[in-house]
């Protein structure tokens, strides 16, 4: 039915594999903006979590209302996100782990919002030894456009079956759109959505959340029948 016998290891970027929190705190910061403690943010609804919350609100909409405003605050995100966006604790060794393994397709599907946005990823796993040229994809996902559609994609560009792919992202939506494309999902509860919400009001699986990074990856090489290198 399916030609293939891989597996497809479909990766978030933002949450997941990196932590951009810090970068855009900082790119809020130095446009004048607040984005609140990561607690809060990680509380906060789909809708406001980057205009902040009820504190933050009035301050951050004064700031960006004009398109200038927006464009030149995109340039700041860009410029931080490529020299200093760092990846949680064991993600680049898992991300290794993936390359070298024998029937395995991996890469990233993002909503990456900073300026070309597949080369701001390709310079930020450059600085810690990853050439994305060695991933078997890199897909930054425009708005109007879904992850399920690019799941779907994936899914039979490389013909494996949907049981054989596992999506790891950080959001509710991710958990959502893989199921919707028949696949599995491994959701990081340490990422830009809180651990409590994703179960609670997403309805999330518990065993599906994993609350660290090291957590996610040994899920994730348990279920591939790989061992994590010693760190």
């Amino acid at each position: 039915m399916y030609p293939s016998q891989d597996h497809l290891i479909i990766l978030d970027a933002d949450g997941t594999l990196f932590d951009t929190f810090p970068v855009v705190e900082e790119a809020f910061a130095l446009h004048g903006m607040d984005i609140g403690d990561r607690n809060r943010f990680q509380r906060r609804r789909k809708l406001l979590k980057y205009l902040g919350g009820l504190r933050e609100f009035p301050r951050n909409l004064r700031q960006q209302f004009d398109r200038a405003s927006r464009k030149q605050f995109k340039q700041t995100l860009t410029e931080i996100y490529r020299a200093s966006a760092q990846p949680f604790p064991g993600m680049i060794d898992l991300l290794q782990l993936l390359l070298e393994a024998p029937h395995v397709r991996v890469g990233i599907v993002s909503r990456n919002v900073t300026i070309d946005p597949e080369t701001t990823l390709s310079i930020v796993l450059q600085r810690y030894g990853i050439d994305s040229g060695a991933l078997d994809f890199v897909r930054c996902i425009p708005r109007g456009d879904t992850k399920t559609k690019q799941f779907r994609h994936l899914r039979d560009w490389f013909g494996i079956n949907p049981l054989r792919a596992t999506v790891c992202g950080d959001e509710a939506i991710d958990y959502e759109d893989a199921s919707r494309a028949g696949m599995r999902a491994l959701i990081a509860g340490y990422g830009f959505e809180d651990p409590g919400r994703l179960v609670e009001d997403y309805g999330v699986p518990a065993e599906l959340v994993a609350a660290t990074p090291e957590l996610l990856a040994a899920r994730l090489c348990h279920s591939l029948d790989l061992t994590m290198p010693a760190r």
